[in-house]
């Protein structure tokens, strides 16, 4: 009989388990009207074990910023509260994300997080970045699938310490559109009723060089990763559909961002109306998905080539109230990051996500 009860038991688990997942996924499929991209800056997703071959001692329980697996666990899942707060309710297609560590941490957040019934999987590098910090890209199997990926090697400058790779990866966006029998025939005739869309997408994750040293100084290293990410985006065939996000560690104005808009790319985060608040917060000024001294900036672009620019609907900062703090210091509000030093908040991250959604 115990047997029996403890049989019963998992079953209704699993079943449970089973009908959330699906639930999750139906409710994406059939209730997204756009594809949605999200970029964000986790602040540091390390794991509690050590890397011997990685720089990645601070992040240990017994390390500098004392990371237990219970501070480990709560960040990985306010990582995936920030993700499921981007669209309503909904999920984003593809999530371009900062500041991960390895595959462990990508696992916890896809398997065993607040997203473990969200269905995403995951594509990132393994770059020669000392503390061992990556980038990755969530996708949605439902609304993308990856064809082939790449990590491209940025090669250093004197003076300047390896970087991240820039994670590529081409893959076709799967969608339905509703149509008459224009819509049909260029489907080949599929029926007005709706059809399945493939459009290739080339999309670019990038994680630049900090400033730590100075601007002046380090601005030769972000421009080395701009013609870097350049030369991979001029080599795509003409009218290529391009997504290029992440944190460039410099404003849409820098020297670095405008030499990736003369090759065609378009800063669709710089222009968005005062990145208004997603969460439809008015009171709350924000004016960038970064604050240092109490100053806004905008060092996490998504910049898109021709093709995308007319389907973009909505570009805009996450400002939810529960990833804002007062800034006590310079007055206002700030994101309300894990730490502040070596002093743990109990935050979410010192970054706020961008959102872009596009029109089907």
């Amino acid at each position: 009989m115990l047997i029996g009860r403890r049989f019963a038991k998992a079953w209704r688990t699993l079943l449970v388990i089973i009908i959330t997942h699906c639930s999750l996924l139906i409710t994406h499929y059939c209730r997204a009207q756009g594809f949605t991209f999200v970029e964000l800056n986790a602040e540091n997703l390390f794991d509690t074990s050590h890397d011997s071959l990685k720089n990645d001692a601070d992040w240990l329980p017994d390390g500098r910023q004392r990371w237990t697996p219970a501070r480990y666990w709560r960040k990985v899942n306010h990582v995936a509260q920030e993700l499921l707060a981007c669209v309503g309710d909904g999920l984003p297609d593809l999530v371009a994300l900062v500041e991960v560590e390895n595959d462990s941490v990508l696992h916890a957040l896809t398997r065993r997080s607040l997203l473990r019934s969200a269905g995403y999987e995951y594509l990132m590098t393994e770059s020669p970045d000392v503390r061992g910090i990556d980038v990755a890209l969530l996708y949605q199997p439902l609304s993308f699938r990856p064809l082939c990926y790449d990590a491209l090697s940025v090669v250093p400058l004197s003076g300047m310490r390896p970087t991240r790779d820039i994670l590529y990866v081409q893959g076709e966006t799967l969608h339905h559109t509703h149509g008459g029998a224009g819509a049909a025939g260029a489907a080949g005739g599929a029926g007005a009723a709706g059809f399945l869309r493939r459009d290739t997408l080339h999309v670019f994750v990038v994680h630049a060089p900090s400033r730590f040293g100075g601007e002046a100084r380090t601005r030769p290293f972000r421009r080395q990763v701009a013609e870097r990410l350049a030369a991979a985006v001029d080599a795509l065939p003409a009218g290529a559909r391009i997504i290029v996000a992440g944190d460039f560690n410099d404003p849409a104005d820098a020297p670095a961002l405008q030499f990736l808009e003369q090759h065609g790319l378009h800063n669709i985060t710089r222009h968005a109306p005062a990145l208004r608040s997603a969460a439809g917060d008015s009171a709350v000024d924000v004016r960038g998905t970064y604050r240092y001294q109490g100053r806004w900036e905008s060092i996490d672009h998504i910049l898109v080539s021709a093709p995308l620019v007319g389907a973009v609907e909505q570009a805009a900062v996450l400002a939810a109230p529960f990833l804002l703090e007062a800034d006590g210091r310079h007055g206002g509000r700030r994101p309300r990051r894990t730490y502040v030093g070596p002093r743990y908040q109990r935050g979410f991250s010192d970054h706020l996500p961008l959102i872009v959604r596009f029109r089907r």
